[in-house]
């Protein structure tokens, strides 16, 4: 894995987390406990900081960044950030779901208990309410979060990657 600083700036990594041996994470980050950085994800803090809560995944190929002195990136407790997604410069709050191959652009809000539909594009300065779905290109509302997909796909998938990078961590044992 590459943990490297910029500027001075070295990422702050939590207790109990799993970072692949390809994983890439510089400058100012800081990541949560019980976080996951899968293979070729890419956390890029060298533009401006990346916050990352506890119980986050990262998953292959996602790739999270900011934009320059303006848009930082912040990210909340219980996120799933899908296989080659990107998340860069916004805010996403807890126990969201980012699908795999979505964008989050530059200064978009993705409040708590919400999902960003596989492959969907959200669009510079685009607020996600809370409990709500987003899925297309660009994204919007397609409809209300119901309870079961709160439990049965966000609180699922976070769980299931702290279960999957214990298996990674026991081998490295």
């Amino acid at each position: 894995m590459i943990i490297k600083p910029v500027n001075g700036k070295h990422p702050q990594i939590g207790e109990d987390c799993f970072l692949a041996e390809n994983a890439t994470i510089v400058g100012d980050v800081t990541m949560g406990n019980q976080c996951s950085v899968w293979f070729n994800a890419v956390i890029r803090g060298d533009v401006h900081f990346i916050k990352m809560g506890n119980k986050v995944n990262v998953q292959d190929g996602a790739v999270i960044h900011a934009t320059y002195q303006t848009s930082p990136t912040t990210i909340g407790n219980n996120v799933s950030i899908g296989h080659n997604a990107i998340v860069h410069g916004c805010t996403i709050h807890d126990n969201v779901l980012i699908g795999m191959g979505s964008i989050v652009m530059d200064d978009c809000v993705v409040e708590s208990n919400s999902i960003i539909a596989a492959g969907a594009v959200v669009t510079k300065n685009t607020h996600v309410e809370s409990g709500s779905i987003y899925a297309g290109v660009p994204a919007k509302k397609v409809k209300d979060i119901s309870k079961e997909l709160i439990s049965g796909e966000i609180n699922r998938i976070a769980d299931n990657y702290v279960k999957y990078s214990s298996w990674f961590k026991e081998e490295d044992a």
